[in-house]
């Protein structure tokens, strides 16, 4: 069986790390061979390490109202039709765009719905009063043209909450989405056998994501302005990078918090931060799944997160984590504290979470991919 996976770019988010570790189990299976295409430039990222054939082929298609769409698709084509795969799988909205905009029905085809693709969302009135929106229905008509040129699509959704926006969307002969959950290289943040936390009085809280405004760093200095200010030790470390970030830093700034929240950026190996690390603190206000919750269950830090409606898949409040239904810095700090003063609660939550993460394991989620793809 040959695989081909689609991807925008590698930008060390979720679906690039889940389409990563996906190939790299899929290349492990007798009788599977496996691609990955980056449609954008990779020049910067160290892929040296890549158990699978990975390549960049710089693709894009330019869709307009008023003017013949424009397709930049060549070399990608003549890489589907001369390795001609059995399978097909795009992740990512532009690379949906990109990828069906070739003809290969010889293939299966399948859609990673890492999101709620507000793209394919059905007419209504209120679209017509938005350029930007009737653009995107524009898209819909056009993806859903390509879906049947090439024989069908199939969905795989990373959440119930997922599963639920796109078989709302969906036309009925194209009505066919699976449940799969993300999952992770569970080796990959399991504390390495005698490692040892550096003793510290400072409570270490640690927070994962790019610095865009769903996810929502900000409630998380409140957070800590609030513990700092019923004089707690407390230090936030806030991995990643994006636009926000110097709003973000000025926040920190106007606060006089810059004893007690780091922004890292982006860092190479977020799992050493994690294993030091106490409690793993989460603001997103919407997430698809949360695939940075489920490393963090697997490196041995107690959750707590705000509810972002697929991390709901994950979190069971109270049992294997926290799941906090407002934004209230009060009852988030409440949470934290509650958690690191009670060594037993902290015990049970954390082992609670372990358990959790290996459910989530990259092989298993290999063997139902593997299934799907043959059925």
């Amino acid at each position: 069986m040959r695989i081909l996976h689609i991807i925008p770019n590698l930008r060390k988010g979720g679906a690039e790390r889940i389409a990563m570790d996906m190939c790299a189990e899929l290349a492990t299976r007798q009788g599977v061979e496996v691609k990955l295409v980056y449609i954008n430039n990779l020049a910067q990222y160290d892929t040296s390490e890549a158990k699978y054939d990975l390549q960049c082929m710089p693709s894009s298609v330019q869709l307009s109202l008023t003017k013949p769409a424009t397709y930049n698709i060549a070399a990608l084509d003549a890489l589907i039709k001369t390795w001609q795969p059995d399978v097909i799988h795009s992740h990512l909205f532009e690379a949906e765009i990109v990828s069906r905009s070739i003809t290969y029905p010889q293939a299966k085809w399948f859609s990673h719905c890492h999101d709620n693709m507000h793209q394919l969302e059905t007419f209504t009135l209120a679209i017509l009063g938005s350029k930007k929106r009737i653009t995107e229905y524009y898209e819909r008509i056009y993806l859903l043209k390509r879906y049947r040129a090439n024989g069908g699509n199939k969905f795989i959704a990373i959440s119930k909450d997922a599963q639920q926006y796109f078989e709302r969307v969906l036309p009925k002969d194209l009505n066919h989405v699976t449940h799969i959950p993300n999952a992770i290289n569970s080796k990959r943040f399991t504390k390495p056998d005698g490692y040892t936390k550096q003793a510290s009085n400072t409570l270490q809280l640690v927070t994962v994501g790019s610095l865009v405004d769903k996810k929502n760093q900000a409630l998380l200095i409140d957070v800590v302005e609030e513990m700092v200010r019923r004089g707690a030790d407390v230090h936030l470390h806030i991995l990643g990078d994006g636009p926000n970030r110097q709003k973000l830093q000025g926040k920190v700034d106007a606060l006089k918090l810059s004893n007690h929240i780091t922004l890292h950026g982006n860092v190479a190996k977020v799992e050493e931060y994690l294993w030091r690390s106490d409690i793993y603190v989460h603001g997103a206000y919407y997430e698809p799944f949360g695939l940075v919750l489920v490393e963090a269950m697997a490196a041995g830090l107690p959750v707590i997160s705000l509810d972002g409606r697929g991390n709901r898949d994950i979190i069971s409040n109270g049992e294997n984590g926290y799941i906090l239904p407002e934004q209230n810095a009060k009852t988030f700090a409440d949470t934290i504290e509650q958690l690191a003063s009670d060594k037993p609660l902290y015990n049970r939550i954390q082992q609670a979470g372990l358990q959790t993460a290996q459910q989530f394991d990259i092989v298993k989620y290999v063997d139902s991919l593997l299934a799907l793809y043959r059925s």
